[in-house]
């Protein structure tokens, strides 16, 4: 049977680990060349270890495997130039450019009125104009190839719901989906799709550990809303690949500005 993406080349960044790294591999095992980035540092405002030039070289490593080609640098989304600049070279040795993964993101936890000035600002230029950035630098690629295209922003269930304790990781998904909705419409007559995924739990290695003391506190009183209708507490990344690819490929032809949970049913409760 025919691989989905034989011939094609996909673009994601966040491709160190995680779902950024299943979603490089799942589109390797469907044909496509990927052009990968990841920022491989640690950030300021997060608790939990960043992804390291030894992780991206793994992704490498994974995608060769699977008999897939990788481009693969070291960017941060935040770096316009940088991304466009490793965009363009990948588009350059591939000859294409087809479909768009905007995933790489971050997150850290306190009260929304407790967030500081560094942690609000860092969450929002990563996970917001970095899918800006992303799409800013890939568009015109699109545009230009004449064929149309897809873009996926990984958002969150916390880009449709107000999730405790993470007011400015939520505010920026919600700000991506808007984002996505947007685009959706702009790039609709260049057949151009652009949807949000929002996933709940997903064991990626984001362990914010401030968020443990937030549940001892205030968990009891929020538990519902943390609840999923499925038996499930946390998706594996290559569930999320598994939806992305599919959702950028010609099955999902006629789905545009989307919002698609991947949420075990959070969504739902």
């Amino acid at each position: 049977m025919a691989r989905r993406f034989e011939g094609k080349v996909a673009f994601v960044t966040g491709a160190a680990r995680g779902q950024g790294r299943a979603e490089a591999v799942r589109f390797a095992e469907e044909g496509a060349a990927v052009i990968a980035i990841d920022a491989c540092a640690e950030f300021a405002s997060t608790s939990y270890p960043g992804a390291t030039e030894a992780d991206l070289a793994e992704t490498v490593r994974l995608v060769e495997a699977a008999g897939g080609k990788i481009a693969a640098s070291k960017v941060d989304v935040r770096d316009f130039d940088a991304l466009s600049a490793a965009l363009a070279a990948g588009v350059e040795q591939f000859g294409r450019l087809d479909a768009v993964v905007a995933n790489a993101g971050i997150c850290s936890a306190a009260m929304s009125w407790e967030i500081t000035a560094e942690q609000w600002r860092e969450t929002i230029d990563v996970n917001l104009t970095g899918v800006f950035h992303t799409a800013k630098a890939a568009v015109p690629h699109l545009i230009a190839q004449g064929e149309g295209g897809a873009m996926v922003f990984t958002s969150s269930v916390a880009g449709i719901k107000g999730i405790p304790f993470t007011a400015h990781y939520v505010a920026s998904k919600h700000a991506v989906t808007g984002l996505a909705k947007t685009m959706a419409n702009e790039l609709g007559s260049y057949r151009i799709r652009v949807n949000t995924v929002h996933p709940a739990g997903v064991d990626t290695g984001m362990q914010v550990t401030e968020m443990g003391p937030l549940f001892e506190e205030y968990g009891a009183t929020l538990a519902p809303i943390f609840m999923n209708a499925l038996p499930s507490y946390i998706c594996q990344p290559e569930e999320i690949a598994a939806a992305v690819v599919w959702l950028c490929s010609d099955e999902a032809s006629q789905i545009t500005g989307a919002q698609i949970p991947i949420d075990m049913g959070n969504l739902n409760r």
